[in-house]
């Protein structure tokens, strides 16, 4: 998106809130003069409304967002406020002053603590500053709970306010993302389009129409142009963005690359962190080149995606001639590793197991399994 940066939601009620700590406090201080007469002890309301104003000066500009507010300032502006409502018994013993010192400046402290920690925290903060009330009032009257209720319902409210807008933010940064990713995702398909896709495209009929090892050719070009075709067709995934990667789309892609390989999978999406994709998707890959390799040039392969509650089975299955038992061993003890590497050791570096089920004749099961939370299983059974 072009223009500068964008502004939070929580921008203005942290200016707002800054203007309206200096201007409560010059009411503080409006309202201490005209009752100065009244105080029996005016020393004491002059001394703490001069350390109020100074510290309102001195942090106006820190009150400006939630980033400059730690929670230790805004619990020395809490104390402050609070200290201010205790005090002024005793500047004004005989209660000839109606108002506390602070007056409506420690609404400020309950707001900034709202604004910063949501609703919950301004509660705790607005029953803190209603309790000194009660207790300075002595009475309980209702003026002063009136007052306490109202200044608890607006910390509630502009808490719940600000974590909504926070959400909300959230949410739209997420979309932005996603419709970025789209957007890239679009580029790359126009221009695979107009070039590699073309490109594949002839070398296929242009092999199939000179025959011989240029229909060979011609037929492994046109593998490749039906996976690049499945990849960039492919949907995102709704609600994916950033490091996660819809594992139906990249499975799909792979049975593209073949006429004989067929996938199957759910109509919900299936997301993982895109390196743990990549990894079980070349461990498919790993798979199914066994199957074209081992299994017979009739055969017919199959990829299952399962998604279950706490692991991913994804299942490549084939009819071919089988795997003679032990074979997979002594293929290993031969040093032919591309089963215990390309498969079974890729899964065992995401926390899964591979294991293959195979008679001679009747084809050819390899299981992959993956835990949803890393370090869900301990290994595998290693079975053949």
């Amino acid at each position: 998106m072009a223009g500068g940066p964008a502004i939070s939601v929580e921008t203005p009620l942290w200016r707002a809130l800054s203007g309206y700590r200096l201007l409560s406090a010059g009411y503080a201080w409006l309202l201490f003069l005209t009752a100065y007469g009244a105080y029996d002890r005016a020393w004491v309301g002059a001394a703490y409304l001069g350390v109020l104003l100074l510290w309102t000066l001195v942090t106006f500009r820190a009150v400006s967002s939630a980033e400059r507010c730690p929670p230790r300032f805004l619990a020395a502006d809490l104390v402050l406020g609070v200290a201010g409502v205790l005090l002024s018994p005793v500047a004004d013993p005989g209660d000839a002053v109606a108002p506390t010192l602070p007056s409506i400046w420690v609404a400020g402290s309950v707001l900034a603590v709202s604004l910063k920690g949501g609703w919950r925290w301004g509660l705790v903060a607005s029953v803190l500053v209603g309790a000194a009330n009660l207790v300075e009032d002595g009475e309980f009257s209702g003026v002063t709970v009136q007052n306490a209720v109202l200044v608890c319902v607006a910390a509630i409210t502009i808490g719940y306010v600000v974590e909504v807008a926070r959400a909300s933010e959230r949410t739209l940064a997420k979309a932005l993302r996603i419709e970025a990713a789209t957007r890239e995702r679009e580029r790359l398909a126009r221009d695979i389009h107009d070039s590699v896709l073309q490109v594949l495209a002839m070398v296929q009929r242009r092999g199939a129409a000179i025959g011989g090892e240029a229909a060979e050719l011609g037929r492994l070009a046109g593998e490749q142009e039906r996976a690049l075709r499945a990849l960039v067709s492919a949907e995102p995934a709704p609600g994916t963005a950033g490091g996660d990667t819809d594992l139906r789309a990249v499975l799909a892609g792979a049975a593209g690359a073949d006429e004989r390989v067929t996938y199957a999978g759910p109509g919900e999406p299936v997301t993982l962190p895109a390196p743990v994709a990549t990894e079980l998707a070349a461990a498919v890959a790993a798979a199914l080149d066994n199957v074209r390799r081992h299994a017979g040039e009739a055969a017919s392969a199959w990829i299952l995606l399962e998604d279950e509650p706490d692991e991913v089975l994804v299942t490549v299955r084939d009819d071919g001639r089988g795997i003679p038992e032990g074979r997979l061993a002594a293929a290993e003890a031969e040093g032919r590793l591309g089963a215990a590497l390309s498969i079974r050791g890729r899964l065992r570096d995401l926390g899964g197991d591979a294991e293959w089920v195979s008679l001679p004749g009747q084809g050819t099961e390899v299981e992959l399994r993956l835990p949803k939370r890393p370090g869900g299983r301990d290994g595998g059974s290693g079975g053949t």
